[in-house]
């Protein structure tokens, strides 16, 4: 704790005379050394918002398989939960090389050759959406085990009464079982957003930019985020010493931005979890 207070203060002191509404709002400018981190800001948005797009409705719908059809002890249920756990010791780096030929080189290059035949790469190249789906990948056996703890918790009269009224299997899941697990559910979604905004491997090979001077219009389009944008001004910057304050401002607003985000996730389990209680 004493080593991260540290390190918060050094970035606070670092990055609070930078922070402004023109470094916030404005693009990168004479070559990233002057100017905002806006298009940084934005990417970073726009990437976590789908990453949790796709990675929850999967996560939800294997915890709810694991848990509710599947016996414990069966050798198929047994083997889902290694890879599982496997998943997630995988080195991120290897995700993003595996975004690189499965998403990019295999589905994209594939859309391509059916939509736009003759025409240069549209979704065969780095683009937000793979670089999502991939993040997605990546957070998905958070989301898988956090749901599934959630399940867990669930008193079983619950279920027994809702059988006993009659209600079907798919009954009691729907309208019983996943709004009191809500409140996990949205613990796992909080978890994906923390680390997907922060992540840098996986993104570099699948849609972040150096460099680019206009916004993601389309989720074939690639982005600049403020994780890669840090590894840059940190490692390919000309001038280090003169870049250190975009660099500083960076890492604050990256983590204002996941603390952000992680609060809204946080007000709105909170709020579901009071209507339960008070329901």
């Amino acid at each position: 704790m004493a080593i991260l207070g540290i390190i918060l203060f050094d970035v606070v002191v670092g990055g609070i005379g930078t922070l402004s509404w023109d470094f916030v709002s404005s693009p990168p400018e004479n070559g990233m050394e002057e100017g905002g981190i806006f298009p940084a800001i934005f990417g970073t948005v726009f990437l976590v918002i789908l990453m949790v797009i796709a990675v929850v409705p999967v996560g939800v719908l294997t915890a709810v398989y694991l848990q509710e059809y599947t016996d414990p002890q069966s050798g198929v249920t047994r083997l889902l939960r290694i890879a599982i756990n496997n998943l997630a010791g995988v080195p991120s780096i290897v995700f993003g090389l595996f975004g690189l030929g499965f998403f990019i080189s295999f589905v994209g290059g594939n859309l391509d050759k059916f939509l736009h035949a003759g025409e240069g790469p549209v979704w065969g190249q780095p683009a937000i959406i793979w670089a999502s789906l991939t993040m997605a990948l990546l957070t998905l056996p958070v989301v898988i085990v956090s749901t599934e703890e959630a399940l867990r918790s669930i008193p079983r009269e619950l279920k027994e009464a809702s059988y006993a009224l009659g209600a079907t299997k798919l009954q009691t899941i729907i309208r019983v079982i996943l709004p009191q697990a809500m409140p996990g559910i949205f613990t796992g979604a909080i978890l994906a957003v923390g680390r997907g905004a922060g992540e840098v491997a996986p993104i570099m090979f699948t849609g972040a930019a150096y460099y680019l001077p206009y916004l993601p219009a389309k989720l074939s389009d690639q982005f600049m985020v403020l994780g890669y944008h840090t590894y840059v001004m940190a490692t390919q910057s000309p001038d280090v010493e003169k870049t250190k304050p975009i660099l500083y401002g960076t890492v604050l607003v990256l983590l204002l931005l996941t603390f952000m985000l992680n609060f809204v996730a946080i007000l709105i389990r909170s709020k579901i979890r009071t209507r339960r209680v008070s329901a």
